[in-house]
């Protein structure tokens, strides 16, 4: 049996997208997803996803890491399905969709490579050390770093994620340097278990990270930089919750094609 499949990528965050509207997810086969997902013996990507029809939303996204489990939610696969849902005709301008860490709301360029994702609102950050901890959609550890372009992000990113404290449940690991004008960001994602060019909830919550160290409240704009491109987020911040939390940058179609 053949399958259609889509192939986007969100500023070089790439993913295997098929639609599923007219029947629901069943027998997942998960070593199919992560053969899928391989990059030598399958198609390549960061993740895969299903969308499917719902009842009371534009559609529901199903996210699969790149190991074939079931994920927490994806930043940038979040902006890269709406493009999807947009090219189907599912959705125009705007759109309300249902992920594993509930409702969400975007809107999307007339072009439909630009998208505006509104994210979770967050009231908790720990620290480990001196390192911030906390939970866009997916769990995160932010660390502030100087000269990031030489960091060796797989393996300082594997040690931590890897450590006593986070290798039962996993946790993703971001490292980030401010420029001043910009944040440059580099992270290490669990379930692709390497170092990606983007990742959507992990520069969420770096800005996060970056405005609770910096004692900036109000609605804070921060433009970061990732191996994959440009990326902008915007909140509202009053000292206690981030509020209005919206992750909007590029969602391209690659190419399209069929798999067996």
């Amino acid at each position: 049996m053949k399958i259609n499949f889509f192939k986007y990528q969100g500023a070089g965050n790439d993913f295997i997208l098929i639609d599923h509207t007219e029947s629901p997810i069943k027998n997942i086969d998960n070593e199919l997803v992560a053969n899928l997902c391989h990059r030598r013996f399958g198609i390549g990507a960061d993740g895969l996803m299903f969308l499917t029809a719902h009842d009371q939303y534009d559609f529901e996204m199903h996210y699969f890491n790149a190991d074939g489990n079931l994920g927490s939610m994806c930043g940038n696969g979040g902006r890269c399905i709406v493009a999807f849902a947009k090219h189907l005709g599912i959705i125009n301008k705007e759109t309300n969709f249902l992920a594993v860490d509930g409702p969400h709301y975007a809107r999307i360029s007339e072009n439909g490579e630009w998208v505006d994702l509104q994210m979770i609102d967050v009231a908790t950050i720990d620290r480990d050390k001196e390192a911030y901890v906390l939970n866009t959609g997916s769990p995160h550890y932010v660390a502030l770093k100087t000269d990031l372009k030489n960091l060796d992000v797989f393996q300082e990113g594997r040690s931590i994620r890897y450590n006593e404290t986070y290798k039962e449940k996993g946790i993703n690991v971001n490292f980030v340097e401010d420029k001043g004008d910009h944040l440059f960001v580099r992270t290490y994602e669990r379930g692709v278990e390497d170092e990606t060019y983007a990742c959507g909830t992990g520069v969420t919550a770096v800005a996060m990270a970056m405005a609770k160290h910096n004692e900036q409240t109000g609605h804070v704009k921060t433009d970061i930089k990732v191996l994959g491109g440009d990326i902008k987020i915007e909140f509202d911040y009053d000292g206690e919750t981030f509020s209005n939390v919206f992750l909007c940058g590029p969602a391209k179609l690659v190419f399209e094609g069929e798999v067996d």
